[in-house]
């Protein structure tokens, strides 16, 4: 592991003379790459939209200041966008084509990184065809690094988030071909700070029209069940008819059953 990150701290050195322009969402594996080089000649940029909580933007905003990165952080309307709006099963090569045409009319001559690993290569994730049109670096990727190896690094690294629970957007709240409003959306966002609010750090609020799904980890189940009317009392007031509790658990992608 140590071996692929030295060549990978030396990939990232070779950039330097272009300027390094770095996707960046506040996840750990932008926040690697963001620790990697803030030694370089680097420009942090973090995309703000519907689809982003305030808490994520500043936690990205905290994450610069302290490595010393600057940041610029540019807003964009995915819901103005009738493809990305109605949901589709590629919606996610949609927003990353629109946000990372944004991001290279920005970077001009810069070299534009994100922080895709090498597991995201191997389940459905439509948004890499955008970056690949774009000629966006992935350079977690094209070092053969693994989540496991980011985070066991992270920690090595001495970075505070190694442990931080991954965010997708919130798009993945709802199922394929749901029309996506603005007052929906943060309906998925408060019930998912609600989960957070009573100690849920990694859980799922997914919205099935009337109908919401919770997903946290089964080892947490005995404890959600403790806490079960309080927590159910606060998420009524979304004026959802059902509210449950997923028994497979927590799991990525679970809206993506069956999609290649």
């Amino acid at each position: 592991m140590q071996h692929k990150f030295l060549q990978l701290k030396e990939y990232l050195k070779g950039l330097d003379k272009q300027g390094i322009c770095l996707a960046f969402s506040g996840g750990i594996d932008s926040t690697v790459l963001l620790f990697l080089c803030k030694d370089f000649d680097t420009t942090a940029v973090t995309f703000k939209s519907v689809f982003q909580s305030d808490e994520e933007i500043e936690e990205a905003k905290k994450l610069c200041q302290f490595y010393g990165v600057k940041q610029n952080i540019i807003e964009y309307y995915p819901l103005e966008n009738e493809l990305i709006k109605n949901n589709p099963k590629d919606r996610c090569y949609h927003c990353k084509k629109l946000f990372f045409s944004k991001l290279k009319e920005f970077a001009q001559k810069r070299i534009i990184i994100d922080g895709t690993n090498s597991d995201d290569l191997k389940v459905f994730r439509p948004g890499l065809k955008a970056l690949k049109e774009l000629g966006i670096t992935s350079p977690l990727a094209e070092f053969g690094i693994t989540k496991q190896e980011i985070r066991e690094f992270a920690k090595q690294a001495g970075i505070k988030i190694f442990d931080k629970p991954s965010t997708p957007c919130i798009a993945t709240r709802f199922p394929y071909n749901t029309m996506l409003y603005k007052d929906l959306i943060n309906k998925a966002k408060q019930g998912e700070k609600i989960l957070k609010d009573y100690g849920f750090k990694n859980s799922r609020f997914r919205i099935h029209n009337n109908l919401a799904r919770i997903e946290i980890p089964l080892f947490e189940l005995e404890d959600f069940i403790r806490k079960r009317e309080e927590i159910i009392g606060q998420l009524k007031e979304l004026n959802l008819d059902y509210i449950t509790l997923d028994l497979e658990g927590l799991r990525s992608g679970s809206m993506d059953i069956n999609q290649t």
